[in-house]
């Protein structure tokens, strides 16, 4: 399928390569966002709220699909608006105005429940698959599963206790030695997601109980009324 023109309003490389853990054989990831000609809306068919590509590997959501998103707290979409400058590929003024607003899409709760939730998923995942006698293609991908639970936790408490979120790991070695222990034994993760649970009980949040709507709602007016032409005129 393809983008309205113009209509993708921010865009970035994210996954490994944006934390610091890609491989020479590593896949490059991008992520963005963009809006639907306004006008489309009202009519009888339904628009598409994501386009994927796998060469290159893209995934876009639509404007409105991307702050539902972000305002549960998803960790893949919020680390759109948290790159390093160097990661952008498209930044528009309405793409900026969506990252100076990034803090009011968080809350303490959603937050902790996304990140610690998504862990843990990784955890069963691991747990589910097996032992050492995994093939090496599985094994490869449980090291890789098992990295991610670490950041994951690692970048979910730092949101939660500070508000801020370090998309580049600190360490990258550690991640991949991490994910060799537990590729080789799936019950080497459980210490460490028991250990973030405690964090995230033991530890006050920067961020409030819920999170602040109301400018969210505004901007996403404002990519409305600028990607807004009457039927028959022109298109942005």
């Amino acid at each position: 399928m393809k983008l309205p023109r113009g209509a993708t309003l921010l865009s970035g490389i994210v996954g490994s390569t944006a934390y610091g853990l890609a491989r020479p054989d590593s896949d490059v990831d991008r992520l963005g966002l963009f809006a639907v000609p306004t006008a489309d809306l009202h009519g009888l068919k339904p628009q598409p709220e994501t386009y994927t590509s796998t060469q290159p590997d893209v995934c876009l959501h639509e404007a409105r699909k991307w702050c539902r998103l972000a305002l549960s707290g998803n960790p893949t979409v919020m680390e759109l608006v948290w790159l390093p400058d160097e990661l952008y590929e498209i930044r528009t003024p309405l793409g900026d105005e969506l990252i100076g607003i990034r803090t009011t899409l968080l809350s303490a709760k959603r937050v902790r429940d996304a990140y610690l939730g998504y862990a843990t998923q990784q955890f069963k995942r691991l747990y589910d698959r097996g032992d050492s006698s995994l093939s090496a293609d599985t094994r490869k991908r449980t090291a890789k599963h098992a990295r991610h639970l670490r950041r994951l936790c690692h970048q979910g408490f730092e949101l939660y206790a500070t508000g801020r979120l370090s998309i580049r790991v600190e360490n990258p070695e550690e991640y991949h030695r991490f994910g060799e222990q537990v590729a080789a034994d799936a019950m080497a993760a459980l210490p460490l997601l028991k250990h973030y649970e405690a964090a995230f009980d033991e530890t006050r949040s920067a961020l409030p109980e819920q999170p602040d709507e109301a400018p969210v709602e505004a901007w996403l007016r404002r990519v409305r009324a600028h990607y807004y032409a009457p039927a028959g005129a022109p298109g942005r």
